[in-house]
């Protein structure tokens, strides 16, 4: 849900004028592909988040992610101003080294102005600055330039696009349009280089896309969520989240998604599985026991690095989002995603 995953801009942001609605995601939605891959501006709030987990010829392990956001802002207000702030763009690019012990990261936020940043279907990318995703048919390629590293992945989906939860959305909590629309490549062959210093890395593995768009989300019980993607070896995959309230119970919306090895996706109710926390760096849980007794799944996951914490200048509190690996029954590696333990996330 990242994916619900990040994020923080909702509560600092001017109003759209009183003549304008923004949609709400509501069940039975028509999804076009490819046009939904890009921009939504009639919906508040929209991320594309990429995830992955790569290694060198040498089998040294890094984790990177590429996100987009784009907030929007102060639209319907006539102005014809190129430099309009009707949605502002924030990006977060990051690195994990585990040998290196390393956890480099970086930011962007920049309204659209004259192309600096954007979202755009015809032109088939997302971009902030030259950070971007670049689509030719469904394989995607990456590029980010950041402080001492830089990367550039090319993405080929091996397995269908997933969209998440039941009748075209996936729920946050009670109420109308209290949802997302979210869809998912679950697994992507990620080939490229890493530049850490001057030393650079041919690297392969497997990454995960998330996208989601709506315009309200949590209820003002919520204070954030614990979100995971796992890739097992067995060629599956799942999503999972759960939402934690601000007096520590945990909201009834949680739900998750597995896909089979041929690619055939089944939604997860709350009542489905189980996540529990367990050893910490500072307020994080960086591990955790993740059950799905249906499946026959009982793994243990835990970050390849304890330190992959975000602390963002430019948006909200800090969040915690890394590598990991799973362990147990079965094996595989994912994403970790951890809101909320340093001040409620606001998504309005």
């Amino acid at each position: 849900m990242v994916t619900m995953a990040g994020i923080f801009l909702m509560a600092t942001l001017p109003l759209a004028s009183a003549d304008f609605q923004y949609r709400e995601a509501l069940p039975g939605y028509h999804y076009q592909f490819p046009r939904d891959h890009f921009e939504h501006e009639d919906f508040r709030t929209e991320w594309w988040y990429y995830t992955g987990n790569v290694q060198d010829q040498q089998g040294k392990r890094f984790g990177f992610e590429l996100v987009f956001f784009r907030q929007g802002a102060k639209p319907g207000t006539g102005n014809p101003s190129t430099w309009a702030v009707e949605n502002l763009y924030l990006a977060h690019a990051a690195v994990t080294d585990p040998s290196g012990k390393k956890f480099l990261f970086d930011e962007r936020l920049n309204r659209k102005g004259p192309g600096i940043a954007g979202a755009s279907a015809a032109d088939s990318r997302v971009w902030n600055g030259n950070w971007q995703v670049k689509w030719t048919g469904e394989k995607q390629v990456l590029d980010a330039l950041g402080s001492g590293y830089s990367f550039h992945f090319d993405l080929t989906p091996l397995k269908p696009l997933v969209i998440h939860g039941e009748d075209g959305i996936s729920r946050k909590a009670e109420g109308k349009g209290r949802a997302s629309h979210y869809v998912s490549f679950p697994r992507l062959a990620a080939s490229g280089t890493i530049q850490i210093g001057r030393e650079t890395h041919t690297v392969s593995g497997t990454a995960w896309m998330d996208h989601e768009w709506f315009s309200q989300s949590l209820s003002a019980d919520q204070a954030g969520w614990d979100w995971f993607s796992i890739q097992l070896e067995n060629k599956t995959e799942l999503m999972l989240f759960r939402l934690r309230r601000k007096d520590g119970t945990i909201d009834p919306n949680a739900s998750g998604t597995f896909i089979d090895a041929a690619g055939k996706s089944r939604h997860l109710s709350r009542a489905d599985f189980t996540l529990e926390p367990g050893a910490k760096w500072g307020k994080y849980p960086i591990e955790w026991r993740v059950k799905v007794p249906t499946l026959g799944i009982d793994i243990t996951a835990k970050a390849v690095l304890p330190n992959q914490a975000i602390a963002a200048k430019n948006a909200g509190p800090k969040y915690w989002e890394g590598a990991v690996d799973y362990a147990g029954s079965h094996t595989g590696v994912g994403y970790l995603e951890m809101t909320g333990y340093e001040g409620a996330v606001s998504l309005k």
